[in-house]
């Protein structure tokens, strides 16, 4: 009879090694988890800065301070998800290897997986926009030559 791939993934086994490098995993992930929040932080605080002084300069409700303080704060909101995800992925890790909890463990690979997911559609996005922007320059050079 073939087994179906989840009852092959319940056959895995994690060695102390994997132990030992997962630990060392998780702690540098809570690591720079710490640094995004502490990331978004600063980009909120920016974003308050600069709304306040914007506001104190300018007439108008929709400021250049306004709108790039409302860029900094879709900014650090969008940067929470990948963070989040990340912190997440360390602490279920570390609880699982500590307790040696199958159920964290897999809530662990389940937040690495959202964090990674992420990133990369991201990425993907990202180089979608350069490729427009490259587009654009290239269209808009050769218009100003004709």
């Amino acid at each position: 009879m073939e087994k179906s791939p989840f009852e092959e993934f319940e056959e895995l086994r994690i060695d102390n090694t994997s132990k030992l490098f997962l630990t060392e995993t998780a702690r540098w992930a809570t690591f720079l988890a710490i640094l995004g929040y502490i990331g978004i932080g600063l980009m909120v605080l920016v974003a308050i800065f600069v709304l306040i002084i914007g506001s104190s300069v300018s007439m108008g409700p929709f400021s250049g301070g306004t709108l790039i303080s409302l860029f900094y704060f879709a900014l650090a909101a969008f940067y929470y998800l990948p963070i989040n995800f990340l912190y997440r992925f360390s602490s279920n890790m570390k609880e699982a290897l500590r307790t040696n909890n199958q159920a964290n463990l897999t809530k662990s690979f389940e937040y690495l997986k959202s964090h990674y997911k992420f990133i990369g559609i991201l990425t993907i996005v990202l180089f979608g926009l350069y490729i427009l922007l490259i587009i654009g320059t290239i269209i808009t050079g050769f218009g100003s030559y004709l």
